[in-house]
């Protein structure tokens, strides 16, 4: 199992569509006894949340997020957690919406330190 994502920094690495996550968006990761759950902001977004679970090397959440011109949105998303060859860790996730149509996948990585 890859190492835990408490105090992880993430970022996707690269832009989704207009009004969604995206390279200026930054997601603090906490996780303690299988419960995983994290902030994020930047770019499009003023403020989001995240909130699942963690079996092995699978996350499984729900996310809700505020966007720039006032409006919310959710959804769940499953993610593969993949130790990187330099020591960081990757998301790779899968994603749908449950308060609009849409669904597809994103990669997400841990910032240098």
């Amino acid at each position: 199992m890859v190492r835990s994502l408490d105090g992880l920094v993430m970022a996707p690495v690269e832009d989704q569509a207009p009004g969604q996550v995206g390279t200026r968006t930054r997601f603090t990761y906490h996780e303690r006894d299988g419960r995983v759950w994290a902030e994020y902001e930047g770019g499009d977004i003023v403020h989001g949340h995240l909130v699942g679970t963690r079996e092995g090397d699978r996350l499984d959440f729900r996310y809700v997020q505020l966007k720039t011109d006032g409006t919310t949105s959710g959804g769940h998303c499953v993610s593969a957690v993949v130790a990187l060859p330099d020591g960081r860790v990757r998301l790779e996730e899968t994603w749908e919406w449950e308060s609009q149509p849409g669904s597809g996948t994103s990669v997400v990585e841990q910032t240098a330190s």
